[in-house]
């Protein structure tokens, strides 16, 4: 199965060199390739590679992501990010898996988390926006819930940050009202 997933992938390649602005979205695997400007948002399943000249003003979802050239925004991906030089990120990264090159740089907050959200191994970190995805519930909601101290979360930098053990202890008990 996985196997046919990944020739799947490798048959869809898109290679972009041109300026482009807006939302990029890929529901179905695809091996993206980004070399020129990009400006907006975007998300990806399968390969995303950053090219070397390529500028790249965006907030990016991804599962495996490698960046050689600039990025402003903040990336997350559910398998591994690479910088590769001469790669210049300037933003947050979360990752479980992290691999910067020598020559490149981060410039930013990096938060290395099990961003599986359906594993029950373990305890997990999980953000604002995936606890908001896990309960079906907006991010407003969930912020305003941690704040009351209505959900189990740990006050992090500027944000909440939330075990998944706990959360679904807190589930499992009916605390919602």
């Amino acid at each position: 199965m996985r196997r046919r997933r990944d020739e799947e992938s490798r048959d869809k390649v898109l290679d972009v060199n041109a300026s482009m602005q807006g939302t990029l979205a890929f529901k179905d695997p695809v091996n993206l390739r980004i070399n020129g400007k990009f400006e907006g948002k975007l998300e990806t399943c399968g390969n995303l590679t950053i090219g070397e000249q390529a500028i790249v003003n965006a907030d990016i979802k991804g599962e495996d992501i490698t960046v050689g050239g600039r990025v402003n925004g903040d990336i997350e991906a559910t398998k591994r990010i690479r910088l590769v030089s001469p790669a210049c990120v300037v933003g947050s990264i979360t990752t479980p898996s992290l691999h910067i090159d020598e020559g490149a740089v981060l410039e930013g907050h990096c938060n290395m988390l099990t961003l599986d959200n359906t594993s029950k191994k373990g305890s997990a970190r999980l953000t604002v926006d995936q606890v908001a995805e896990y309960l079906e519930v907006d991010g407003d909601v969930v912020s305003e819930w941690a704040d009351t101290g209505k959900l189990p979360a740990i006050k992090e930098n500027s944000g909440w940050i939330f075990d998944r053990a706990k959360i679904e202890d807190w589930l499992a008990n009916e605390k919602i009202k």
